[in-house]
């Protein structure tokens, strides 16, 4: 007997800002960031098992089956929640590893709602969360699917509504190891907390720019290349760089004169994950063939 497949995205981030205020006792940063979800991203498929097993279908090189977010994800809830149930999940992947766009934490957050929905285990978003910050610190925002300013390692959310620009996001051909940045000792980790909301115009820089761009040279010639066009920032610690405009047309006239060096695409801003409004869409129609 085959199960129908329940097909949802693992949409995109952007860090709109980023600043560091210092290294905690743990090891850990403290900082204070925008989260915002761009309209584009990977898709996941999970299909019922009776027999408890959890299985990914897709193989991601370099990325042993247990290790991989979502396998650990599906694990985590089986636990929280006591179901005898199972899944096969199959990913499509688009986003690039290392890009500091959200990848492996929104394939997490995917799966932890994906799943919760699918056993029927009626855990609520909150406890979901919280089981996602175990996975990593950018799950819990994709969880919640609503654009925050967050603070803390980046799991104290206060939901917000930035403008919905159209993005045009650069992929260097670079991983950016997350790790290496927070321990580069030239790192900024002194900037003053923003007490103000929403975050004041004027303060969308982002810590990590500098180091990123000192490391890899594939990152500083993305950025200079969209500075020709748009404010570029770099987005959360990893290699992608971002440059907002006013529509889709502006966005991909740039797109094309750049395509010829650079790798990229054009997404719109949300403040609303694409996700939560699948899963939304998804509880109507169910409403509907119960009422």
């Amino acid at each position: 007997m085959t199960h129908p497949r329940l097909t949802l995205p693992a949409p995109a981030k952007l860090n709109l800002m980023l600043h560091i205020l210092g290294r905690r006792a743990d090891g850990y940063h403290e900082l204070q960031t925008l989260f915002q979800f761009l309209d584009y991203g990977d898709e996941l498929d999970f299909a019922l098992r009776q027999d408890g097993e959890i299985r990914l279908h897709t193989e991601i090189e370099g990325v042993p089956h247990d290790s991989n977010l979502i396998v650990k994800a599906a694990r985590k809830l089986q636990d929280l929640s006591g179901t005898a149930l199972g899944a096969d999940i199959w990913l499509r992947k688009v986003l690039p590893m290392g890009g500091g766009i959200g990848g492996g934490s929104s394939d997490a957050a995917t799966t932890l709602l994906g799943l919760n929905h699918l056993w029927n285990t009626g855990i609520d978003v909150d406890r979901l969360a919280a089981l996602g910050l175990g996975l990593g610190a950018d799950v819990p925002v994709f969880v919640r699917g609503h654009a925050a300013f967050a603070e803390g390692v980046g799991e104290i959310l206060t939901p917000v509504e930035p403008e919905e620009p159209w993005y045009l996001v650069l992929i260097p051909q670079v991983s950016v190891s997350t790790a290496e940045i927070f321990s580069d000792p030239l790192l900024t980790r002194d900037s003053l907390p923003i007490k103000v909301r929403p975050v004041p115009k004027g303060n969308s820089r982002n810590d990590c720019e500098a180091v990123v761009s000192r490391r890899y040279p594939e990152v500083l010639n993305a950025l200079n290349s969209l500075k020709k066009f748009t404010e570029a920032r770099l987005t959360g610690t990893g290699s992608c760089v971002f440059g907002a405009f006013p529509s889709k047309a502006e966005a991909d006239k740039v797109s094309h004169l750049l395509a010829e060096t650079l790798t990229g695409f054009v997404a719109k801003g949300s403040n609303i994950s694409m996700l939560h409004r699948t899963l939304q869409n998804l509880s109507q129609e169910t409403s509907a063939i119960h009422s």
